[in-house]
C-alpha cells in the first residue's frame, strides 16, 4: 500500500469499530483525511487491534516521522554554545523551540492528566494529544494496563497523582521512552504548594531517567497550558530543580533539554538560561 492508501485504511478500520461514526463521509483531499484519522485515533478507547491493523499504522507512522524530521540530542546546541551561558552544567542543558514528537531524546516528557490516558478531545492542540496520535494506538493501551495494575493495588477509582511518573515505550516516536507526569493544576492564585509539586515534577521525572538508563531528557513546559501555572514562575522551577539535580547526578545525564512551543517561553528560557 501506498501511504495515502494506508492512511484511508486506516480510517476506514476506525470507523468500522465505532457504529455511530459508520458513515462519516471521508474527505477527499490529504489534510482532511489526516485531521479525520487523528480524530478516530484520539476518541478511540484503549482496546485491541489486529496485528495487521497495527503493522499498517506502524508504517503509516513512520512515514509521519520522517516526513516532520528527526532531531538527535546531539544536532542541538547546549547553552553554552547557543546563548553563551556560564552557569553550571551549561553543557548538558539545551533549549529547542519545536514539535517534542521529532525528538530522538532517550525520553520524552508528557504533561499527563490524572486518568493516564491521554487526551481524548479531537484534534486538541495540548501535548498530550500530540504525543498519544504520534506514538500510535499501542501507547494509550499500555497506559491503561499500567492503571488498572494501579487499582488493582490501591482500588479501583485510583488517579495518578500529582508529580508522580509513569514509564513507557514511546511506540512510534523517535524517543525511546515517555515519561508521563501529572502536574500541578493553578486556578486563580499560585500557592506555595502547587509551587513545591512542580519542583517534584521534575526532580521525580529525572530520578525515573537515571533509573532506567535514560541519559538524554526532553522536558515540556510541565502545567503551563491549560493547568494553569504561570509560564514565567514554571520556567524558573525547571530551571533552578533540573540544575539541582544535577549537582548530584551530573554523571547520569549528558542532556537536559527544555522544549517549548511558544515564542513566549522560548524567550523566559533563554533568559534564565544565559544568566
Amino acid at each position: 500500500m501506498t501511504h495515502e492508501e494506508k492512511r484511508l485504511y486506516l480510517i476506514k478500520t476506525l470507523l468500522a469499530e465505532q457504529p455511530r461514526y459508520r458513515n462519516t463521509e471521508i474527505p477527499a483531499d490529504a489534510r482532511g483525511q489526516r485531521n479525520l484519522l487523528r480524530s478516530l485515533m484520539n476518541i478511540r478507547p484503549p482496546q485491541i487491534l489486529p496485528g495487521h491493523v497495527i503493522q499498517v499504522q506502524d508504517e503509516y507512522l513512520t512515514a509521519c516521522a520522517e516526513e516532520k524530521g528527526v532531531v538527535f540530542p546531539a544536532e542541538i546546541p547546549s547553552v553554552r554554545e547557543a546563548l553563551g551561558s556560564k552557569r553550571p552544567f551549561a553543557e548538558k542543558l539545551a533549549l529547542w523551540q519545536g514539535d517534542i514528537t521529532r525528538l530522538a531524546a532517550d525520553a520524552i516528557v508528557n504533561a499527563a492528566n490524572s486518568q493516564m490516558l491521554g487526551c481524548f478531545i479531537p484534534m486538541h492542540t495540548c501535548i498530550d494529544n500530540c504525543i498519544h496520535t504520534y506514538a500510535g494506538v499501542q501507547l494509550r493501551a499500555e497506559c491503561n494496563r499500567q492503571m488498572q495494575r494501579l487499582r488493582e493495588q490501591y482500588g479501583k477509582d485510583y488517579e495518578q497523582p500529582t508529580a508522580v511518573p509513569m514509564l513507557t515505550d514511546a511506540y512510534n516516536l523517535p524517543a525511546k521512552k515517555i515519561v508521563h507526569i501529572v502536574g500541578p493544576i493553578v486556578s486563580g492564585r499560585l500557592t506555595p504548594v502547587a509551587e513545591s509539586e512542580l519542583a517534584v515534577c521534575y526532580r521525580n521525572t529525572l530520578d525515573l531517567c537515571a533509573e532506567n538508563g535514560l541519559r538524554s531528557v526532553a522536558f515540556c513546559c510541565i502545567s503551563t497550558g491549560v493547568f494553569g501555572f504561570p509560564q514565567e514562575r514554571a520556567a524558573e522551577i525547571a530551571v533552578e530543580n533540573v540544575t539541582t539535580w544535577l549537582a548530584t547526578h551530573e554523571r547520569q545525564t549528558d542532556r537536559v533539554i527544555f522544549n517549548v512551543f511558544t515564542d513566549k517561553d522560548r524567550d523566559l528560557y533563554a533568559k534564565l538560561l544565559r544568566q
